[in-house]
């Protein structure tokens, strides 16, 4: 026994060291941004496509977590997803590319509004919940990167950690692991334990197809396969193989050829075109440091 929690107390020593180490070489400076200018998160939330890939991701695997109900509470994400949807990139945008203080108001601000929807609802999301959504935004901004530019070094996984890391412990959530590794283990036990198929899980995904047509929501179903995790492939009854797969490839070249903008005006609903254009232009205080 005792060498056990020698174990663990050397492990968790062993954490906090190399998250320390890490914090040290990014030089985090509170005075200035809350995401280094030359950061990848920076280059993942500042390209439309990957943040289209995310929110994809999102939506399928929100769809089959436990705690969705609280989405039906408000009832703001089944009238209007899309509108959830680029409110919600508006906030995490708020938080990457602005300076700590701001960023740290904007993390505040959701926290208040998650508050005041307890409040309403008369007792606490779980914090798992908030965990989960955590997790999501981690997984799915590798996953979308990886996807639609190129694989992320280990270093480049920490970074993109650390700054979510941040955004959880400054809205007081507990039980983080300090570093990308020993999240792994612990982001699998949560799909394991927080994902089911529901009632919500089939009417969300119906409202997506009444919002986006049944064209943009197969391309949208097409696009999930392709970053979601298997055990929410498994869950919503998805196809290994996407329609998107031969495709990727093709959009890449259409990038390079700056012909990206005929796909998108294609297959995006054109009542947002504005709202998804403005998610590739940096925000104010991007050209500085």
């Amino acid at each position: 026994m005792i060498q056990e929690m020698k174990s663990g107390s050397t492990c968790r020593m062993a954490e906090k060291t190399a998250n320390e180490s890490y914090l040290r070489r990014e030089q985090i400076d509170p005075m200035r941004f809350f995401v280094r200018k030359n950061s990848v998160v920076r280059k993942i939330w500042g390209k439309s496509d990957t943040v289209l890939f995310i929110f994809a991701g999102a939506s399928a695997e929100f769809a089959l977590n436990k705690a969705v109900d609280w989405l039906y509470f408000t009832g703001k994400l089944p009238a209007d997803p899309l509108g959830r949807l680029f409110s919600t990139v508006s906030y995490a945008r708020r938080i990457v590319f602005a300076p700590m203080e701001e960023a740290n108001k904007a993390i505040d601000t959701l926290q208040q509004i998650h508050s005041a929807v307890e409040n309403a609802r008369g007792f606490s999301i779980p914090d798992w919940a908030y965990r989960d959504v955590l997790f999501m935004l981690i997984h799915y901004s590798i996953a979308a990167y990886e996807l639609l530019e190129k694989k992320l070094t280990s270093e480049e996984k920490e970074e993109v950690y650390n700054v979510f890391y941040r955004v959880g412990k400054r809205m007081g959530l507990k039980e983080l692991p300090l570093t990308y590794p020993a999240w792994l283990p612990v982001r699998a036990e949560h799909l394991a334990a927080d994902l089911q198929q529901s009632k919500y899980t089939a009417d969300l995904f119906k409202q997506y197809k009444k919002h986006l047509g049944a064209m943009r929501f197969k391309v949208l179903t097409e696009a999930q396969k392709l970053v979601v995790p298997g055990r929410v492939q498994d869950l919503l009854d998805f196809s290994d193989f996407s329609l998107l797969t031969p495709v990727v490839p093709l959009y890449k070249i259409s990038r390079l050829m700056k012909m990206d903008w005929l796909l998108k005006s294609i297959v995006l609903p054109h009542d947002y075109k504005d709202q998804i254009n403005e998610l590739d232009v940096p925000p104010p205080g991007e050209d500085e440091k």
